[in-house]
């Protein structure tokens, strides 16, 4: 049976594989009942996950100071996401509290064409979303606002939504500003810009299938 190893501070630990998957199944189906029969929130599935993994890791004979300096690193890690989420928040609170919204709705019904709104939508959206690296960003604030312009033109919500999305998630991928493909590049130990080379491989011509199909 193969084995997934670990390395702590003084020995190497060898878990089994059936282990080692053991806290993912736990917090599955855990999170499929949760989700699914109480139409909860997945939060305490990801601990009851933790918890697992924390058993299983102590019964093979880790320390809880090793296994806590794990709980820290990952925390380390996700943080910067975390803070950019709380961000995003605040900024979309103080767009529509300060009317920038609105006022984007009302020029935005000036200057763009109906007949060519999604399609420039997509492209402000990712270009957009390319400078600030965060898709929830630019949808928060300029999908908003495109939602408002788009009812107000006769253009049914999935469509915007659809342009918008798919335009945020391009500049998200692209941008060397964005939390996920920054945590991407630092976990898997790649250069920033080669992560990002390859994944333009298939997220452009994605992106460029989207605009068509948007276009049509």
């Amino acid at each position: 049976m193969s084995n997934t190893k670990f390395q702590t501070p003084n020995q190497q630990i060898d878990i089994p594989f059936l282990y080692a998957l053991l806290p993912v199944l736990v917090m599955v189906i855990a999170m499929a009942v949760s989700i699914i029969k109480f139409e909860a929130s997945p939060h305490v599935p990801l601990i009851i996950g933790a918890i697992t993994a924390t058993l299983v890791a102590m019964k093979f004979g880790y320390r809880w100071d090793t296994i806590e300096q794990g709980i820290y690193r990952g925390i380390r890690m996700a943080l910067p996401a975390i803070v950019i989420i709380i961000m995003i928040g605040l900024t979309i609170g103080a767009w529509l509290g300060g009317g920038i919204v609105a006022t984007m709705i009302y020029y935005g019904l000036k200057l763009i064409s109906p007949s060519l709104f999604l399609f420039t939508i997509c492209i402000i959206c990712g270009v957009v979303t390319l400078s600030i690296g965060s898709s929830w960003s630019t949808m928060g604030t300029i999908g908003v606002a495109a939602i408002g312009i788009g009812l107000s033109i006769g253009i049914p919500t999935p469509m915007v939504a659809g342009a918008v999305i798919s335009g945020a998630y391009f500049g998200d991928k692209m941008s060397p500003l964005s939390d996920t493909t920054n945590l991407a590049s630092g976990i898997t130990g790649t250069d920033l810009f080669e992560h990002i080379k390859h994944m333009l491989i298939t997220t452009l011509p994605a992106y460029l299938i989207a605009l068509g199909f948007i276009y049509i």
